[in-house]
């Protein structure tokens, strides 16, 4: 019996790690128009993602979903994207799964916080290293800087004041009744 209720804890994983890289891709298809540039919202997905699942879902989710993401609609910073997400969605679920338990809240802050410093540094290193040019890179910063708060933030709330976490913890709990 116990092993039934793994396999079906375990699928119950694959597929929302699944579903949260297909609206990964999704979400990096398009951007929303700024003045001089986009901002794309898949940081929200990758946050959140990485906020409720293990570091290994919340690499494949961040890196590879990104990588996809960019494979199939813009391929030239998709390695850029693959490390630099997948970074990025580790840290921030070591950050909300090992950090505080008394504190679930401030420990997920605490990793978006520095899931979006990784992002910022990644991509504009990324950028100045694939474009070969340190000013490219600082012409995106405010869009970087920009797409890694709305990421932070809009993670923070679907999970909380929303209630995405509380539903997939009561989820997965259900799964191992």
């Amino acid at each position: 019996m116990e092993n039934r209720e793994k396999t079906k804890t375990m699928t119950l994983r694959i597929c929302l790690s699944a579903l949260f890289l297909a609206i990964n891709v999704a979400m990096s298809s398009f951007g929303v128009p700024v003045p001089g540039g986009h901002l794309y919202l898949n940081d929200v997905i990758i946050c959140t993602a990485a906020i409720l699942l293990g570091p290994v879902e919340a690499f494949c989710v961040g890196g590879i979903g990104a990588f996809l993401g960019d494979l199939f609609f813009y391929p030239t910073p998709m390695f850029v994207s693959l490390v630099t997400h997948g970074l990025q969605a580790v840290v921030i679920s070591l950050c909300a799964h090992k950090l505080s338990q008394k504190h679930p809240a401030l420990a997920a802050g605490i990793g978006v916080s520095l899931g979006a410093l990784i992002m910022v540094v990644g991509y504009s290193l990324g950028r100045a290293f694939i474009y070969s040019t340190p000013e490219y890179a600082l012409l995106k910063l405010p869009y970087q800087i920009l797409q890694a708060v709305v990421g932070a933030v809009g993670g923070m709330v679907l999970c909380w004041p929303c209630g995405i976490r509380k539903l997939y913890r009561h989820t997965v709990e259900s799964a191992q009744l």
